[in-house]
């Protein structure tokens, strides 16, 4: 069948495009039986549980440690201030000096001599007797004492005990074996008796040494006698320490 040149009415109201309704979504029942604040609390709480961790990791000493090695470096350039300007304190101030006037000296006339006044009466002139000699009599020193004679030597063949010396062995001594002999310088009064005791010559032993100073210092000796005539002074005196055999 030919087409006809005629066009075809087309209707012109469209039909509109179906309009969309929107839907509300229900939120979905939970399944743990939990409301909304509940569950945030639970989930605050789980935060605060975790930072409380760190917190207390971060106090053990090596995870300190470890965070400032791992904690990166920061490096600001800062350009350096300049340095302040000198201060340049101001002149002193011109000291002018003072002028000092001087007193112009007065020049006073020298004073007219007056006559001396005549005295009313005469002083008699006292005539003063010659003077005595007196005779200085030299005071008498008084005669010095001689100087003691110097101590003497006594021989040793003048030096006696009137008693058998006590001469005390250390224990000690003994024990260790220490032996020898100890030389003392002793002087000797004319009562026989021991004034001064000194170590002449040490037996290399102090234990030794002062077991003879003990025993000469108790010691009587016969007094001392040089020609028959009785003598004090030094002697030296032998003490000798033997071990038995």
């Amino acid at each position: 069948m030919p087409w006809s040149a005629s066009a075809v009415a087309l209707p012109t109201d469209s039909p509109s495009p179906p309009r969309r309704v929107a839907a509300r979504i229900r939120p979905r029942a939970r399944k743990d039986g939990l409301t909304r604040l509940q569950w945030q609390l639970v989930v605050a709480a789980i935060v605060g549980l975790h930072v409380v961790g760190v917190w207390a990791l971060l106090q053990v000493r090596e995870v300190q440690d470890a965070v400032r090695d791992a904690a990166p470096m920061f490096v600001s350039l800062i350009a350096p201030e300049k340095p302040p300007e000198p201060v340049v304190p101001p002149p002193p101030p011109k000291v002018q000096p003072k002028v000092v006037q001087r007193p112009v000296p007065i020049i006073a006339a020298a004073p007219t001599p007056q006559p001396a006044p005549e005295p009313a009466f005469v002083v008699p002139v006292q005539v003063e007797p010659p003077p005595v000699e007196v005779a200085v009599v030299a005071a008498v020193a008084p005669p010095v004492a001689p100087a003691p004679p110097p101590p003497k030597i006594i021989p040793s063949s003048a030096v006696q005990y009137l008693e058998p010396i006590s001469l005390d062995y250390p224990r000690l001594s003994r024990k260790l074996g220490e032996a020898g002999r100890v030389m003392l310088h002793v002087y000797i009064g004319q009562d026989g008796l021991p004034k001064q005791v000194d170590v002449a010559q040490s037996s290399k032993y102090g234990r030794l040494d002062e077991a003879a100073l003990a025993a000469v210092r108790k010691a009587r000796f016969r007094p001392p006698t040089v020609n028959g005539v009785l003598v004090e002074g030094w002697a030296y005196v032998p003490i000798d320490f033997e071990l038995e055999r």
